[in-house]
Parts: C-alpha cells; sequence; structure tokens
C-alpha cells in the first residue's frame, strides 16, 4: 500500500493494558483511541476525547498497524470517541483483517450503521451499545444493527438504575439477542450496585447474559487515562 494514499487519522491515545471489559477481560490488548464522538452520555467516561481542543496524534493506516504490531500484543481494541464516523475507518479494518494473527475488536455507540463493514473478510467483532434511557442518547440508536449483529459480536448496556434495567429486558427480548451474539449488563461506575443488577438478572431468569464490570477501574483510579 503506497502510504501516501494512506487515511490519516486523529488518535487521542494509544497503549496496552488488560482489557477492561467484554470477552476478552483481563487479556492484554492494544488500544487505539479516536478522537471525535457524536454523542454526549450523561456517564461518558472518556468525554476528554471528543473535546475538540483534545490533543492528539496523526497516524496512518501503516502507521497504527506497525504500532499495533511492535507491541507484540494480539488483542486489538479500537475505541473512541466513536471509532465508525473516522473518515476512511474501513481502509483500517480492511488492513488489520489481513493479519490473522490479531484478534480485533471495535467498541461502537450503536448510532452508527455497523451493516456497511459486515463484508470485509475476517471483519473484526463489534461491541454495541445500546444507550438506556439515562444516557440521555437513547433517540440516537440505530436499531437495525441490533437485528444485525452477528455471532463473533457483543452487545453492551450500561445501566445506571432500575428503569435502564427494565428497558434492557425489553430489547434483549424484541432482537433476541441471546441467540446471535454476547450481551453484557454493565453498571455506570457510582450509580448502581452489581448486586442490584444480579438481583434483577435472578429475579427475571436473565439465562445467557453476562455481569460485566469494568476491571481497569477496580485495578486503577477510576478517572485514570491510558489504562
Amino acid at each position: 500500500m503506497d502510504r501516501k494514499n494512506n487515511m490519516k487519522f486523529n488518535v487521542a491515545e494509544k497503549f496496552v493494558s488488560v482489557n477492561g471489559e467484554g470477552r476478552l477481560a483481563g487479556q492484554l490488548a492494544v488500544f487505539i483511541r479516536f478522537c471525535r464522538c457524536n454523542l454526549d452520555c450523561t456517564y461518558c467516561d472518556t468525554g476528554w476525547a471528543r473535546d475538540l481542543g483534545v490533543a492528539y496524534e496523526v497516524m496512518d493506516t501503516e502507521q497504527i498497524y506497525d504500532y499495533i504490531k511492535s507491541t507484540g500484543v494480539k488483542n486489538v481494541t479500537i475505541t473512541g470517541g466513536e471509532p465508525l464516523i473516522q473518515d476512511g475507518i474501513r481502509e483500517l479494518f480492511e488492513k488489520l483483517a489481513t493479519d490473522k494473527t490479531l484478534r480485533v475488536e471495535v467498541e461502537t455507540n450503536g448510532s452508527v450503521d455497523i451493516s456497511q463493514f459486515m463484508d470485509i473478510k475476517d471483519r473484526p467483532s463489534f461491541t454495541v451499545d445500546y444507550k438506556l434511557p439515562a444516557s440521555g442518547m437513547e433517540d440516537q440508536m440505530f436499531l437495525l444493527n441490533f437485528s444485525r449483529v452477528g455471532s463473533i459480536d457483543t452487545v453492551k448496556f450500561v445501566v445506571s438504575d432500575e428503569n435502564d434495567l427494565n428497558k434492557a429486558k425489553q430489547v434483549i427480548e424484541k432482537f433476541e439477542l441471546t441467540k446471535k451474539c454476547s450481551v453484557y449488563l454493565s453498571p455506570v461506575f457510582g450509580k448502581i450496585s452489581p448486586e442490584q443488577i444480579v438481583e434483577f438478572m435472578k429475579e427475571n431468569n436473565l439465562n445467557n447474559i453476562n455481569l460485566q464490570l469494568q476491571i481497569h477501574k477496580i485495578i486503577w483510579d477510576p478517572n485514570k487515562k491510558g489504562v
């Protein structure tokens, strides 16, 4: 690939840490965090990355790939901000897909159509958020995403309260998510206790659904960057 023609991206941070959530939680991962997001959730813990004044590093597709390979880490988490609103992001996905030694996960906020990437050979897995009422962003959800997720994908519900839990249950049942993909319930840090979520799961017999705790916020200060 000609470097001159590579797409360029504004990278807010890049680092290696343990994966704090999802199927590979607790495993090492190399993180690429992009600037800019099209949503403004009430509980956002990376709001600094969507700030127009945030410091960033300009990297092209090949430079991102070279950095990932230099770490020796096989799990790759593409996050933000919102990765799917980055111009030329498909080029990066296609590049990473050519390397069969990598396991690539893309964290997306649920507002952008993922079907435009489903035809990529050996595509990345998507962790798709469903923004619940307390997020303030539920009306921005692209609902067809929840019909299109597949076995390598995950749908994540970040819950703040009992109302969020009830809505998550409705969405899981409506789209039959447990038959299609992995499903996670994750508490907003400091807003709802894990115990309350577990009690809700027990009371509603929520089989094939995972409680998820953000490991990085347990290990480090919840506001620490680069972890």
